[in-house]
């Protein structure tokens, strides 16, 4: 723990933020419900505890110096996770939330109706779910774990193995009324692909007897949208089996050529190895890894 002479009040880390968001005085106290002189003597208090003049007086205007401009940057973060904290807490004052990182389509269709089974048998743990579409650093984020595709290459994380892929080459019917005869044939369609995943056409055709091939496509950033673009007759596209199984059924898509193929990767549950392990995170992870 850092000796308390290093750690400033609160309120004075409001009044030097505000100052440093509105560049007046007059602004910063309205936004805080004080008066200017109370900013005033809120930044004088700072100083003091710092032992660093933070703020240049010049004609009766406050401005940051250079370094408080530096520090502030710093202590808004300190400030945003303080406050993130308290919404945990209010959220669940019983305690055990889980932050949780997830790719849409996989969280949606996988994970998803699984997290009320989870839920019935763990109710002391809430889940918070937020979006992120490729693989990032913990140690910028209050994220417990995370969803990642791929092939165990991330630095730093401990990790489950969920699932593996099958991916289908599939196209509307509108754009194709029956299956193609010969793989050489998808060369002369339009492709569709994630811009994550640039290879997976190249891999395809390879698989199908025809190396070398790296066609253009036409890019996606999420297999929601991409599976809209084929069903809607843009061009062919490789789409996992557990996304399309309804639109297969319903005969919106129709496979293109071949039978699924195992994806180059697989999809995980990680977490960093740089931090103790909350009971949270453990129950799910036990939890997943009997389910999965």
């Amino acid at each position: 723990m850092l000796p308390r002479r290093y750690l400033p009040s609160i309120p004075s880390l409001l009044a030097l933020e505000a100052l440093d968001r509105h560049g007046t005085a007059a602004a910063a106290a309205a936004e805080l419900s004080l008066t200017q002189g109370a900013i005033s003597r809120q930044l004088q208090v700072l100083e003091g505890q710092l032992g660093v003049a933070l703020i240049s007086r010049e004609k009766h205007r406050l401005r940051l110096t250079p370094a408080a401009q530096d520090y502030v940057a710093e202590a808004r973060k300190a400030l945003k996770i303080i406050a993130d904290a308290s919404l945990t807490l209010r959220a669940n004052p019983g305690g055990g939330a889980l932050n949780l990182a997830i790719l849409p389509a996989f969280g949606m269709h996988w994970l998803a109706p699984r997290l009320a089974r989870f839920a019935a048998a763990h109710s002391e743990v809430t889940v918070n779910l937020s979006t992120r579409l490729r693989p990032f650093d913990f140690a910028a984020t209050a994220f417990d774990a995370a969803i990642h595709y791929g092939r165990q290459d991330w630095p730093g994380v401990s990790f489950l193995k969920l699932m593996d892929e099958d991916i289908l080459a599939v196209a509307s019917p509108g754009l194709l009324k029956a299956p193609l005869t010969a793989v050489e044939a998808v060369l002369d369609l339009p492709l569709l692909q994630l811009d994550s995943r640039t290879g997976d056409w190249g891999r395809w055709l390879a698989q199908h007897g025809l190396p070398g091939q790296r066609p253009p496509a036409m890019l996606f950033d999420q297999f929601a949208t991409m599976a809209q673009a084929a069903i809607h007759g843009m061009g062919l596209a490789l789409l996992p089996t557990f996304l399309i199984g309804a639109d297969l059924a319903a005969g919106r898509l129709i496979p293109a050529f071949g039978a699924p193929l195992r994806a180059h990767g697989a999809y995980y549950l990680v977490w960093p190895q740089t931090r103790p392990e909350r009971p949270p995170l453990a129950s799910f992870r036990r939890w997943l890894a009997a389910d999965a």
